[in-house]
């Protein structure tokens, strides 16, 4: 008997039924399934069974080779190269640097000038910084703001501008390709801004609004009234903007401080990435040769410096916090002082996970979340030294005794090797990674110009903190170290600070930072 043919197309006459056939499907995907399970279970074992002879021959390849971290051994550190670059100046005075580096298509380019929030009048503090702000912002003669965002943000480039305390920059980040069309867009802030009105407005709307939120962190509190013990508050380096001194800033104020600092002979110019030195140098002359030089510059002297409050106990009451900040210090000295090496191998002694703070004061004692102690110098006025730390509210009057404890321990307990040793790995380690990219390398040589610094002052200061001798450490610990100067800070909680802060000397003063309440022609934000 013939079996029935299966008709294309017609679904009356099958040999096999639907559901038979469904069913036939369904036992065929188990069966591959299976295969395929079996399959991969197999390679699965044997992945597992290999990874488990290399971690056996490994772990005790390991265990025959292990040594103790102190029995490792590592080459010496690089010497710092500094890759080759070109410097000259322009006729009309402007000192400019080139560092090739092909590494990627890009190229950018920084300008310091030089001026500073430091000079800026008493009655006008924010002036320097809103200047820097509008000086991009407020685009240029020649393009609009939006003119401007738009050229730049077609080319995924950057130009930007600000002034802080001791200097004014200026820089850009172009690719390759399109550096002309960004560095004639540079040139332009940096020559032409248009300081518009509208734009001032915004500036100052936001410093208000930043005024207004200056005390809601009890780390910006701590570090703003530090700087005023250190300064005083009338001080450049310590006073505060106010909703006043904004209101006394006009558009012909950010003029007038534009015109009396921004010249080609009062700028350092640098330019590092992917291009041809001789072109670059035809470039930057073709945009900023015609800028006529000012002979008639005068940058004002720089303002003196002394230290306000000499001891004493300061103390910010914030009701709502658990914990207290702590800040305490005294004047310090310059960067290019001959014993800046060996008080920098100091704070290494003091710093870090290893140095004596945190073993004393944060491991064994717990009495710290964090806490520091480090010479810190300026380049031409003189810095601070400060430590301290954020401690339990419970807990304030015990950390400052401990952190005054470990001052004068490191001026009359020699530092061990080991500490020595570390101390100084520290900042060497850290030093080499300074220079890892030639805008790095760059950077550093137009400071040490800007601020009058010999060019191989990096190498010496290298070397000096490699001849550092334990002797050298205790000395200017005991010579620069001055533990009776120095003024400390509580912002904490009076309440919770149990013993009271009277409990290390018998008056305690304290600080009012209540913000000056905005005029009637200033908007609070």
């Amino acid at each position: 008997m013939m079996k029935p043919q299966r008709r294309r197309g017609h679904r009356g006459e099958f040999s096999i039924s639907r559901k038979r056939l469904k069913r036939k499907r369904k036992e065929r995907g188990f069966s591959l399934l299976n295969i395929r399970s079996k399959w991969l279970v197999g390679i699965f074992s044997l992945v597992v069974a290999l990874g488990f002879l290399a971690f056996s021959f490994d772990f005790s390849v390991a265990a025959t080779t292990a040594k103790h971290y102190t029995e490792l051994t590592f080459p010496p550190l690089p010497k710092v190269q500094v890759p080759a670059y070109t410097r000259f100046q322009l006729n009309n005075g402007m000192i400019v640097y080139l560092m090739e580096d092909r590494e990627l298509p890009l190229v950018s380019g920084s300008a310091i000038i030089r001026t500073g929030d430091r000079w800026e009048p008493a009655d006008k503090i924010g002036l320097a910084g809103i200047t820097g702000t509008v000086m991009r912002s407020g685009g240029t003669k020649t393009h609009s703001p939006d003119q401007l965002n738009q050229l730049l943000e077609q080319r995924a480039a950057s130009v930007e501008t600000s002034i802080g305390e001791v200097s004014g920059n200026a820089s850009f980040n172009s690719l390759t390709k399109d550096l002309p069309e960004v560095f004639s867009l540079f040139a332009e802030v940096l020559r032409e801004p248009a300081f518009l009105e509208d734009k001032l407005q915004l500036a100052k709307t936001q410093i208000k609004g930043d005024i207004s939120r200056r005390n809601d962190n009890p780390d910006d509190i701590t570090g703003r009234e530090f700087e005023k013990l250190m300064y005083g508050e009338n001080s450049p380096y310590a006073r505060t903007v106010e909703y006043a001194t904004v209101n006394n800033i006009s558009r012909a104020d950010l003029q007038n401080f534009y015109q009396q600092y921004f010249h080609p002979n009062n700028i350092i110019l640098g330019v590092v990435g992917d291009f041809d030195s001789k072109e670059m140098r035809q470039l930057i002359e073709s945009k900023f040769g015609d800028w006529a030089k000012n002979e008639q510059l005068k940058v004002p002297p720089l303002p003196e410096v002394s230290q306000a409050k000499t001891g004493g106990i300061f103390f910010v009451n914030q009701p709502q916090m658990t914990q207290s900040y702590v800040q305490m210090g005294h004047l310090g000295g310059l960067l290019n002082n001959p014993d800046y090496p060996a008080l920098d191998v100091m704070s290494g002694v003091l710093n870090g996970f290893g140095g004596r703070l945190f073993n004393q004061i944060r491991s064994r004692q717990g009495l710290a979340y964090s806490v520091y102690g480090a010479w810190s110098p300026r380049f031409d006025y003189p810095g601070v030294f400060v430590a301290g730390g954020q401690t339990r509210s419970d807990a304030t009057v015990p950390f400052i005794k401990s952190i005054l404890a470990e001052i004068q321990r490191i001026q009359t307990e020699p530092v061990t090797p080991q500490e020595l040793a570390l101390a100084k790995d520290s900042v060497l380690n850290s030093f080499v990674f300074n220079f890892q990219k030639p805008a790095q390398t760059l950077s550093r040589l137009m400071r040490y110009e800007y601020y009058g610094y010999p060019a191989d002052f990096l190498f010496r200061y290298q070397r000096d903190v490699e001849a550092t001798t334990a002797a050298d450490v205790q000395r200017v610990a005991r010579q620069y170290l001055q533990p009776g100067k120095l003024a400390t800070l509580v912002v904490g909680n009076s309440n919770a600070i149990q013993p009271p802060l009277t409990a290390l000397v018998p008056e305690i003063t304290n600080v009012d930072i209540t913000i000056p309440p905005p005029t009637s022609t200033t908007t609070q934000r």
